[in-house]
């Protein structure tokens, strides 16, 4: 993936907690020591989905909807309600509501951010 990362300036918010980069689902995928934390979108297809994708467990996502009200589940995964919320492009506060999530990150919030499953090991031939 060589292209520019959007929303790069979630890079630079996130600096302090050194912030690391995979790409995932054609996206980007933002870390943050063992906890994968956003996913940074901008496609062309399912562009309703654009936006960044907030990494958070069921249970936290009444409260974070409290601080963030445009939270809503992806619908690319076409189920009713996903760990992953967006923080959709669209907002007219979209890049105020990105910092201060940036900020919560940085706060060490315990709603944001998953730990991912263990990849399984390849069987071998």
């Amino acid at each position: 993936m060589n292209k520019k990362i959007p929303f790069a300036f979630v890079l630079e918010e996130l600096d302090r907690v050194q912030p690391y980069v995979r790409p995932m689902f054609g996206c980007y995928a933002i870390y943050v020591r063992e906890k994968l934390m956003l996913i940074l979108r901008d496609r062309a297809d399912h562009t309703d989905d654009n936006g960044v994708w907030v990494a958070a467990l069921k249970e936290h996502h009444p409260s974070l909807k409290k601080d963030f009200p445009c939270l809503r589940s992806i619908r690319l995964f076409e189920s009713a309600e996903t760990v992953w919320q967006n923080i959709p492009k669209e907002e007219d506060d979209f890049e105020e509501l990105v910092l201060k999530v940036c900020g919560f990150i940085v706060k060490g919030d315990p709603r944001i951010g998953k730990i991912p499953k263990p990849k399984k090991k390849k069987a071998k031939k």
